[in-house]
């Protein structure tokens, strides 16, 4: 079979979020069954800016054929105080108006929309649903389009024109049972072939003492969030409690927020920010933290907090996120905070009581193992994609 991806950013240099999903299914596609699979792209890393910082052009990565297309325009510099009035109200915005937003929001790249009108790929796989390759391109491959939305509630989802683009998918591949569920009730699309199946998780290796050196945590217990430090991710909220926590509780315990930094987080001594790590020192934090916290409220899946869970360590999640509690209830691995006095109380629980701490990681490490494996996962991935083509046919 021959697969197209096609995604904003894509490649190694590209850290978390959908693009990483991409990139992950379209080197296993080629590894475990041979397929012929292409990704359609744009130059750009930085999704604040959509700058071209890569070569255009077609390269080989892990046996994945790399098609790159210059972005045309960069993001506005009022981006966010255009979005922040427009979607203040997103059902109601004209649906020109709304296509003019995903316009800005970009990455805007004639050349890539040629392309993916152009692929003679079987299927063309889009992910995720949010960017403008997405909303003028899925239209275009008619019956060939399956998509990954990574759904959750927020703003722009409501816009007019999202619905047509989500109606359109011949497949859809949900990461969790509560995107399903959303999507299905807010576009009408139970009927639309679909799978729920997520993503699997490969454990590295990582010392904790190394890490620790790395980082300057010393001997201090501590609790970890890893991804990008952004107050849109939640962040800034969770270091406000963090800071408020330990006015109240003064000790030890650290917090460590690794990962690029957007943002930058309130100044507090036992608040440590160490930027991006690499892999080695992620998973020796992983294994020695006293907890893993992901505290956005607007996450389609997380796989860093699978990947906690490999590491059999507890974990807290922003109750706001239905992807993330979902995760929480189904394997009993965890809590959920919907505000101070919900993540003061959870963290008293962990802090003095190793035993629970255990039981939560070893409940969340069988969760993962049972559901989130790679074999299993490709497994389903495959048969779908095959009977989606072969509806086609």
């Amino acid at each position: 079979m021959h697969v197209a991806y096609v995604t904003p950013r894509y490649g190694r240099e590209v850290v978390g979020g959908a693009e990483l999903g991409a990139r992950m299914f379209a080197e296993r596609l080629v590894a475990h069954f041979g397929w012929t699979v292409d990704v359609l792209t744009t130059c750009a890393t930085d999704l604040r800016t959509w700058s071209n910082e890569l070569t255009p052009g077609a390269r080989v990565e892990a046996g994945v054929c790399v098609h790159r297309f210059p972005t045309a325009t960069t993001r506005l510099a009022d981006f966010d105080a255009r979005s922040q009035r427009l979607l203040a109200m997103p059902h109601r915005v004209p649906r020109d108006e709304a296509r003019e937003w995903v316009r800005w929001q970009g990455p805007h790249s004639p050349a890539l929309l040629d392309a993916i009108a152009a692929t003679p790929a079987d299927l063309v796989v889009f992910y995720p649903y949010l960017y403008e390759p997405t909303v003028a391109g899925l239209p275009a491959v008619g019956e060939r389009a399956v998509m990954h939305p990574a759904a959750h509630d927020e703003p722009p989802i409501r816009l007019p024109v999202f619905r047509d683009v989500f109606r359109a998918a011949r497949g859809l591949v949900f990461q969790t049972y509560a995107e399903a569920r959303f999507v299905n009730r807010l576009f009408g699309t139970a009927a639309t072939r679909q799978l729920v199946l997520g993503l699997g998780s490969d454990p590295q290796p990582g010392d904790p003492a190394q890490a620790r050196a790395v980082v300057g945590l010393g001997d201090r217990p501590f609790l970890l969030s890893v991804g990008r430090v952004d107050d849109g991710k939640g962040t800034g909220a969770l270091a406000r409690f963090f800071a408020a926590y330990k006015a109240q509780r003064p000790g030890p315990l650290a917090l460590v927020l690794a990962g690029p930094v957007v943002h930058p987080p309130i100044d507090h001594p036992d608040i440590i920010v160490p930027g991006v790590v690499d892999e080695p020192t992620k998973w020796g934090l992983l294994r020695d933290a006293l907890a893993f916290v992901n505290p956005s409220g607007f996450e389609a899946f997380s796989l860093v907090l699978v990947e906690a869970w490999h590491a059999a360590r507890p974990v807290l999640v922003n109750g706001r996120s239905f992807a993330t509690s979902e995760h929480c209830e189904r394997s009993g691995g965890g809590f959920a905070f919907d505000d101070y006095a919900s993540f003061g109380e959870a963290v008293d629980r962990l802090v003095g009581d190793e035993a629970l701490r255990r039981a939560l990681g070893a409940a969340g490490k069988r969760y993962v193992e049972t559901q989130f494996t790679w074999p299993a996962i490709l497994a389903r991935y495959r048969a779908f994609l095959e009977a989606v083509l072969a509806h086609r046919a």
